[in-house]
């Protein structure tokens, strides 16, 4: 009886939020088809323009300044460091929210791998998601200023000003290994292909 209590209680507080189970499943589909930046993605069934920008594979994330969670400058440059940028629309968002749960908690990603978060919220709120769900092994970037490195990437949803759904690795050298823009915001990034590629470039720069 005192178990069965139990139980009804935990169901309770999973219905109304209180508890969260270690590990996020995705229960939206996951889409492995990209787009170009720069041209469009769909939400909701409804087409939306992306700024012109310059990121495409073998090229380089753009240089332009982003904010870190202590309110300081950060830029991307070559540091011999293998990087999986999750970029996402807003981390208070169901479908962001699985995205960076699947970056965080992935097993297999080798530990040599920078995990790093990139979206419009303000670096406050970035180090609040990263508290509320215990995934402080993620860099956190936010690009709250004026969208401008959405901008240069061609990454900026001009209707909302939010940035779209992608994923990419970035060698040590600094170069796009690997890039997928989302065609459809409300789906999940191919993150099993993007680890896939990260792994990889990790064992051969230790070759």
């Amino acid at each position: 009886m005192r178990v069965t209590v139990l139980s009804c209680a935990l169901v309770s507080l999973s219905l109304l939020g209180c508890v969260t189970t270690p590990k996020t499943i995705p229960t939206v589909p996951i889409n492995k088809a990209s787009v170009e930046p720069g041209t469009s993605v769909s939400r909701n069934g409804t087409k939306v323009l992306l700024e012109q920008g310059v990121l495409k594979l073998n090229g380089t994330l753009p240089a332009v300044a982003l904010t870190d969670a202590n309110w300081q400058p950060y830029t991307f440059k070559a540091d011999g460091k293998v990087k999986l940028v999750s970029i996402v629309p807003s981390l208070d968002t169901r479908v962001c929210e699985q995205q960076t749960h699947l970056l965080g908690e992935a097993d297999g990603l080798d530990r040599r791998i920078e995990r790093v978060t990139v979206s419009r919220d303000l670096p406050a709120a970035q180090k609040r998601f990263a508290l509320e769900s215990n995934l402080n092994n993620i860099a956190y970037y936010s690009d709250y200023r004026a969208g401008a490195f959405g901008h240069a990437a061609g990454l900026l949803m001009r209707d909302s000003g939010l940035l779209a759904r992608a994923v990419a690795v970035v060698d040590g050298q600094g170069k796009v290994r690997y890039l997928q823009v989302v065609p459809d915001i409300g789906n999940l990034p191919d993150m099993e292909r993007a680890f896939e590629v990260a792994n990889k470039l990790v064992k051969g720069q230790a070759r």
